[in-house]
Formats: structure tokens, sequence, C-alpha cells
């Protein structure tokens, strides 16, 4: 099978990302020319047919999400589409947004002539500030040229996009949480239910996906549910972004098909073309900074959500970060807590003060003091985090730690005896 295939991708850094003309003359807009000859309805039933997964993280099914929304009865409904793209290691959105703008207009317009919405938002998170004026500028034109805005295309049909800036708060890529923060709120996450299909922004129902699954609608409205699933495997529809970061030879944004396998992604001369220089692969980081770590015995499996799912593995936000055997474990997993340490909103007792009681405990073990009973006490923080947590940040902040502790339980052990086997640690100790 092909190991690279561009679905949404296609445009990206082909044409001027705000030309409408350049758009079109490489197939844009063509989606919303369809849309607009189908009833909501059956739009609504290719994206079920298309098994197009939420490519946010929580890979919720966008066709079943559609069609509750389209069964609500009360107007008016929102459409946002969520470009809060804060994880280390997952820069997929800012490559469309910032090389394929209207892509997402175009996903957002059809999202809004089925749901007869007259209003969408798109939460750009502030460091995107350069971005956010080029997609305000894709806007205009599009508006100018009749594709947004007022009478689209003489149909009668109006549709309105707004940027919101975000303020560079993990927590508000949680779908609740960005809705609070649009709202002027503090961006902490809501109690669900009830859904936010049901009552969303303004308490109104609203749709939320993120910037790669609106990219996606255009395609799957143009080529067909069934066609686009054919990309992918049976229950992973089409491709997928993945973000290659780390110690890999070709970091960078590649839209793979699902189906392809670990050690395509991180090794084929395509894709990843192996790690730095050639050092020994260690473990690679999957989804995220809240998604598992795997290791080499794990490279043949193939990248789909059910068979990454069975592995122990995840999908996530695409994020593949690659660390060779100069990594240490314990001094990695410090990092990760460290970032949820400073990300978490404090809401919750599970989340605020579990991650820095991980974080005292990794450092103990960095310093050579940690004990049998540490490993005890790590899991049942975990569980709690797991289990307690008010939101995802939460319940996904230990998802590393967990992983790293099956696989890499000796490497634990040989700190608490001083010893790193990755060369890492106690090197002043050793006076070298």
């Amino acid at each position: 099978m092909e190991k690279i295939v561009k679905l949404i991708s296609q445009r990206c850094n082909k044409i001027t990302p705000a030309s409408v003309e350049e758009y079109c003359k490489a197939n844009g807009f063509n989606g919303l020319k369809k849309a607009f000859t189908m009833k909501p309805a059956d739009i609504v039933a290719e994206i079920k047919k298309a098994r197009l997964l939420g490519r946010g993280g929580a890979a919720y099914p966008a066709g079943a999400k559609w069609e509750h929304l389209l069964e609500i009865p009360e107007f008016p409904k929102y459409i946002v589409c969520n470009a809060d793209e804060g994880e280390p290691g997952t820069f997929k959105d800012k490559l469309l947004l910032s090389q394929d703008p209207l892509g997402i207009i175009e996903g957002m317009t059809i999202a809004g002539y089925v749901f007869n919405s007259n209003d969408g938002y798109i939460y750009i998170r502030g460091e995107y500030a350069a971005i956010q004026r080029n997609f305000q500028e894709a806007i205009n034109h599009a508006i100018a040229r009749g594709y947004l805005g007022n009478n689209i295309l003489d149909t009668g049909f109006s549709f309105h996009i707004h940027i919101v800036t975000g303020a560079g708060a993990y927590v508000c890529g949680e779908n609740s949480a960005l809705l609070n923060s649009i709202e002027g709120k503090a961006g902490r996450p809501r109690i669900k239910p009830p859904h936010l299909a049901e009552v969303g922004l303004f308490s109104l129902p609203t749709l939320v996906n993120n910037v790669e699954s609106f990219a996606n609608i255009p395609v799957i409205v143009q080529l067909g549910g069934e066609k686009y699933l054919s990309y992918g495997t049976k229950d992973s529809g089409g491709t997928k972004l993945v973000c290659l970061s780390g110690h890999v030879a070709k970091r960078g944004v590649y839209e793979v098909p699902f189906g392809v396998t670990l050690r395509d992604i991180i090794y084929d001369k395509e894709i990843g073309g192996g790690t730095t220089q050639g050092q020994k692969l260690k473990f690679f980081h999957l989804g995220g900074q809240s998604g598992p770590c795997g290791i080499p015995d794990q490279l043949d499996t193939i990248y789909c959500y059910k068979a990454l799912r069975s592995a122990g593995l995840s999908v996530g936000s695409g994020a593949v970060v690659v660390m060779d055997e100069s990594v240490c474990v314990v001094d990695y997993l410090k990092k990760v807590t460290e970032f949820f340490i400073h990300e978490s909103c404090g809401k919750c007792t599970p989340c605020r003060e579990g991650n820095w009681q991980l974080f005292k405990i990794l450092c103990k073990f960095q310093e050579g003091l940690a004990v049998e009973e540490d490993f005890a006490v790590m899991k049942r923080l975990a569980d709690a985090m797991t289990n307690a947590s008010f939101c995802g940040l939460g319940q996904s902040a230990a998802v590393a730690l967990t992983s790293c502790l099956k696989y890499f339980k000796d490497e634990f052990k040989a700190h608490s005896k001083k010893q790193c086997p990755a060369g890492h640690c106690f090197i002043d100790e050793r006076g070298e």
C-alpha cells in the first residue's frame, strides 16, 4: 500500500494559502458546491459511512456527533472549530491553518449548511498570531468571492466565521473549556451531561470539531463516504496527519493512510527515515503528552484506532515522538509531568495535586532516593487521577508514566541504586 496519501494536505505548500483563485484551481470549494445539491441528512449519512473519527484526540465518531445535533430541533445552532493546538509534539493543525485555511473554512461552511447555522467560531491559540492574521485574510477573500458571508453562491444561505484568540491554556483544548473561554469565562471544563450538542456555546446547540476533522469534510462530500473509507481500514476511515519529532531523521507532518505500520511511519524513507544518526530506538510516545509510550517490539502494529488500542497504544492527536537510547525514561517523564503541572487548571484535586506528587516521586528516583514502596504509591496516584479527575487532562496525565512503568521498571529500579542506564543521571556524583 502507499505510505503517503494526500487527501487533506494536497494543497499545502502548493498554493498561496489565502488565494481563492488558486484554491479553486486546486479542487477547492467543490465539496461545498456539491453539498448545496444534497440534503443535510444525506451529508451526515456520508460522514457516517466514512467512519471519520474525531481527529482532535478523543476519536469520537464524527457522524454520530453530527447526527445527534441534526436531530435537535432548537435554533440557532453554532459551529465551533477547535484550533487550540498546544500539546508538545503536536503541530499538524498548524500546517492546515497556515497552508490551507480555505479548506477549513469550506468544511465549517458545509457544517453551517447542514445545521442551518449562520455563525461559526474558530478558536486559535494566541501563540499562532501570524496564523490568525492569515486566516482572517482567507476569510475576507472567501467573502469577497461569494464563498462565505451573506447569500453564499446565491443559495440564500449565509454563514459567518469569527476568529477567537485563546490565551495559550492547554486545558482549553477540551471542548467545554474552550466554549467557556469563548464566552469570556475561565477556561475550565464543564460538567457533562448535558452534552454540548444540546447545551453548548451560549447554552445553545453546538457542533465542536477540530481543525483536521473539518478539513476532511469537503473531501468526504466530494468522494463519498465509501470511497473515503477505502483509504483507511474497516474501522478507521481515510487518512491521518502524523507529526514526527524527536530523534527521527525526517521530522515533520505526514499524511498517511490508516493501515500502515508504526515501523513504516518511523523508518520508511518517504516518512521518518529512521532514527537520527542511526541510533537504537528506545521508545516512542504516541498521541501527545497524554498518550502512552511504546517500545520497538510494537513497531509492526498497524496504525489505526483499533489495532493501536489493542496494543495499549493510541492515535490521539497524531503525535509520534521518537526517543533513542540516549534518553533517560525517568528524566523524560519528569518533563511530561512538569507540563501537566503547568497546564492543570486546578479545578479538581486528583489532577492538581496528583501531578505534583508524581513529580516528587520521579525526583526521588532521579536522585537515587526512591524505595520499593514508591512504585505502589505511583500506581495508586495514577489510578486516582485516571478515575477521579474532572476532565481528560487529569484522566490522561499519568498514561505515559503507566506505560513506561510497564516496559522500563528495571530502569526505575536502577535509578534507586543510583544507576542510570542511559548515562544521563548521577553524572556529577561520579565526577564525570
